[in-house]
């Protein structure tokens, strides 16, 4: 089975049996998107949530190869898979994307806006293509997703928005940048939440604090440093990140919208 397309191809369901929804697989019979699913906590999210039962799409910007890898991760574990490459700073290529994971699973009942980037550097020395960038990536792209997924979200839906600690507790000079882009995230999570929830479809925000992953190793220049201000002492792990969206995007998030999760071993505290 083709499980990679981009934007402009059509589309066509996936045919298999839908899973039945049991205690072991809380989200049988759900379809979800994970933006920049294809690395990190997008991938780890993409595979938990496969794990209890949903069927996922997710987008990657260019790396195919980690795309389809974590795909057929997905496919082991039971649950189909859809792969898109998108520029999520383009309306039309989001809009196509979209409508793609829509057309591929015939729904559309979890969307975790996942894709972004980080962004160092001293107030004076950011340029403005430097902010575009991470203005681009962290903010327009996850409204972008949102409007479009909106109108197919299954009525009690669920949206989970990937933030930072940082928009709450910024630990460092040269990250004002990265900051405001990420409070900014609270500020979608919030109007969302009151957007949608006369359909019932839930919106918060999960804010990791430092987790261990490629962009941001542990054993990095300056992970020690962060994991000391960790009131855990440690990075998290993608896979803490993702428990968090499953309890959110699951029955037990059911009363839970228009908050912010902070995942961060007392990193903001």
């Amino acid at each position: 089975m083709d499980t990679e397309t981009t934007p402009e191809t059509t589309t066509k369901t996936l045919e298999t049996t839908m899973p039945t929804h049991t205690a072991a697989r809380p989200l049988a019979g759900k379809a979800a998107l994970v933006t920049g699913g294809s690395r990190g906590i997008g991938a780890a999210v993409a595979l938990r949530l496969a794990a209890d039962g949903a069927d996922v799409a997710l987008t990657y910007q260019s790396n195919e190869e980690l795309a389809r890898h974590v795909a057929e991760r997905v496919k082991e574990s039971g649950a189909r898979a859809w792969t898109v490459r998108a520029d999520l700073a383009d309306a039309a290529s989001v809009r196509a994307a979209v409508d793609g994971a829509v057309g591929a699973f015939g729904r559309l009942d979890i969307l975790v806006n996942n894709a972004g980037t980080g962004a160092m550097g001293a107030l004076e020395t950011v340029e403005e293509t430097e902010l575009d960038r991470v203005l681009t990536a962290n903010v327009r792209g996850a409204y972008l997703v949102a409007q479009a997924a909106a109108s197919h979200l299954a009525d009690g839906g669920r949206i989970v928005n990937i933030g930072s600690c940082v928009a709450d507790h910024v630990p460092f000079p040269g990250m004002t940048l990265y900051a405001m882009s990420k409070a900014a995230v609270s500020g979608l999570t919030k109007g969302l939440a009151r957007e949608l929830a006369a359909r019932g479809i839930t919106v918060n925000q999960v804010a990791p604090g430092p987790v261990d992953t490629d962009m941001n190793p542990a054993d990095g220049d300056g992970g020690a440093a962060q994991a000391a201000l960790t009131l855990l002492g440690r990075y998290g792990t993608t896979e803490e990140i993702a428990d968090s969206v499953a309890h959110l995007v699951g029955d037990t998030g059911r009363w839970i919208t228009g908050a912010s999760l902070a995942v961060d071993g007392g990193f903001a505290a």
